[in-house]
């Protein structure tokens, strides 16, 4: 009768570690122009509006704008400038800051984390990390979620208070 014949343990290791590999959880996928997707990302407390010249985020009752679409980098990760409204809710009181906005892109979802440079207050202030999903609504409790209209896509989610800055 003939014997049994096993996998050698390297063979069974590499077939799991090929099999680690393919199935990751956060295994980056970039979009089709290497850039974020346009359109609305919802989150706790966060909501991103992502047109094709611009894209405005905000986390609870501030907001900020970056010009221009964000280019991510091969691994799904990108760090850009834009501007910052930390006193924004219920009446914005300015200026609009210099702030930087870092983050990565994992499948559908972005991690973003705004770093502001208040010079009003001479203080660094972090936003975030706040994590928003492509057509998930935002919710940013009694904060309004901005209308923008020079922002191609829909910019609100239907029930949410809208307000125009």
């Amino acid at each position: 009768m003939p014997g049994r014949v096993y996998p050698s343990p390297l063979y069974t290791l590499l077939a799991a570690l090929a099999f680690a590999a393919c199935s990751a959880a956060n295994t980056y996928e970039p979009p089709g122009d290497g850039r974020v997707p346009r359109g609305t990302w919802g989150g706790d407390s966060a909501g991103f509006i992502v047109g094709d010249t611009a894209a405005h985020l905000h986390i609870a009752c501030t907001y900020g704008d970056i010009p221009g679409r964000i280019a991510l980098s091969p691994s799904g990760t990108f760090d850009v400038t834009g501007n910052y409204m930390l006193r924004a809710y219920p009446i914005a009181v300015g200026p609009s800051l210099p702030a930087r906005f870092v983050g990565r892109m994992e499948g559908a979802r972005l991690i973003v984390t705004v770093t502001v440079n208040d010079t009003v207050m001479k203080t660094t202030v972090v936003r975030g990390p706040v994590t928003v999903q492509l057509g998930a609504a935002p919710s940013v409790g009694n904060c309004p979620i901005c209308q923008r209209p020079d922002l191609a896509g829909p910019s609100r989610v239907p029930g949410d208070a809208v307000k125009q800055h």
